[in-house]
C-alpha cells in the first residue's frame, strides 16, 4: 500500500505514525507546505498556492492508494486532488482552537473526506461528522521509567531538590507559564519549577525521569501528548482539566486533574509528600505505537474497500488526465 501523507508542519507524534505504518509495509511519502515553518512566522499565502501543484504532481506520478491529510489545513489540498480516497486526521487546534475560519475549514473537510480520525473523545464534542477514534500512540520503548538519580546525572541537575517540570516555551500564552509559577509559589513545599523546551524529543524521557512531577497549566489543549509520555515514565502529573488529560489519568495513581490554583497547589503538595512515582505505565501500554499502527492500517483497508466500487467518488484518472 502506498499513502501520500500531507502535512502543514511536522510533529513528533506524526513522525512516529509514519514510522509505525512503514514498519507494517505501508509506503509513505510525506509532502509538506513549501517554506520554513515557525510558530512566530506563519507561512505566506504564496507558500500555500505553491502547495497544491506539488500535491497534484505527486498524485500523478506516485500511483498512491490513498491520501492522508494530517491537520485541518491540509484537508483542502487532499480533497482537491481528483483521484484518490482521502483520510483526514484532525489534531485538535484545527478543530477546537480560537481561529473560527480554521474550525469551519476542518469541519467542512471532515464532511467531505472518506474517513475522519480524531485522537481524543474530547474532540468529538466539536464535530458532528462520523469518525473513528485512534489515539496518538506513545513510544513506550523510548518513554520508560529509569532511575531518577541516573536521569538527573544525565541532564545535569542537582540530586536532591524536588522538581516540577514545565515542558513548554514560556512565551506560549495558551500554556500559561505565569499560572504554573504562581501555583508552585503557592504550594507549601520546597519545589523548583524547571522549564524544558527545544531539546530533542529523544532526550525528553531523561528530563521526565529526572523530575518529581509534570505540571500542566494550559488553558486549552487537544492533548497534550506530554501527559501520555509522562505516564509512560511513571512520572506523576498535576494538570488543568484540558484535552484528554482526565481520561488518560483516570486510573493513574498519584496524579491530580484540577480546576483552581488552590487545587493545583494541593496536588503538587500531595505528589511531593508521597515522594513516589505513578503507575501510569500500566495504563499507557494500551496506547502504544503498535496499537495505533494496527488501527490506522485497518482504517486504510476499509476506506480502500469502500471506495473500490465507487468510480465517481474521486472520479477517474482519465477524466482528469492523472
Amino acid at each position: 500500500m502506498k499513502v501520500l501523507q500531507l502535512i502543514t508542519s511536522t510533529r513528533s507524534f506524526f513522525e512516529q505514525q509514519v514510522e509505525v505504518l512503514e514498519s507494517r509495509g505501508v509506503e509513505c511519502t510525506v509532502v509538506g507546505v513549501p517554506g520554513e515553518y515557525r510558530a512566530d512566522s506563519p507561512r505566506s499565502v504564496t507558500d500555500y498556492l505553491r502547495y497544491y501543484p506539488r500535491v497534484l504532481a505527486h498524485v500523478r506520478r506516485g500511483d498512491y492508494d490513498l491520501v492522508h491529510a494530517n491537520y485541518g489545513l491540509a484537508a483542502p489540498f487532499a480533497l482537491a486532488q481528483p483521484v484518490r480516497p482521502v483520510v483526514l486526521t484532525l489534531w485538535g487546534t484545527d478543530l477546537m482552537g480560537e481561529m473560527g475560519w480554521l474550525r469551519r475549514l476542518s469541519r467542512t473537510g471532515a464532511r467531505l473526506a472518506d474517513a475522519v480520525v480524531l485522537p481524543s473523545p474530547a474532540m468529538a464534542t466539536a464535530l458532528e461528522t462520523d469518525h473513528v477514534e485512534i489515539p496518538f500512540g506513545v513510544d513506550t520503548d523510548r518513554f520508560r521509567p529509569m532511575s531518577r538519580a541516573r536521569a538527573r546525572d544525565r541532564v545535569g541537575w542537582e540530586p536532591d531538590r524536588p522538581v516540577a517540570l514545565f515542558p513548554y516555551d514560556r512565551s506560549r500564552e495558551e500554556k500559561d507559564f505565569a499560572r504554573a509559577k504562581r501555583v508552585v509559589d503557592r504550594a507549601d513545599v520546597d519545589l523548583e519549577l524547571r522549564t524544558v523546551t527545544g531539546v530533542p524529543h529523544e532526550e525528553m524521557p531523561a528530563y521526565m525521569n529526572a523530575s518529581d512531577v509534570l505540571l500542566v497549566t494550559s488553558k486549552r489543549e487537544s492533548g497534550p501528548m506530554v501527559v501520555k509520555e509522562a505516564a509512560a515514565c511513571n512520572l506523576p502529573v498535576v494538570s488543568t482539566d484540558v484535552g484528554f488529560v482526565r481520561e488518560t489519568l483516570g486510573d493513574v495513581e498519584n496524579c491530580a486533574v484540577c480546576e483552581t490554583d488552590d487545587d493545583l497547589a494541593a496536588g503538587l503538595e500531595s505528589v511531593v509528600a508521597d515522594g513516589g512515582r505513578s503507575n501510569g505505565r500500566e495504563v499507557v501500554d494500551q496506547l502504544s505505537l503498535d496499537a495505533m499502527g494496527e488501527r490506522l492500517l485497518a482504517l486504510y483497508d476499509r476506506v480502500l474497500e469502500d471506495s473500490s466500487g465507487r468510480p465517481t467518488t474521486r472520479r477517474t484518472e482519465a477524466e482528469h488526465g492523472v
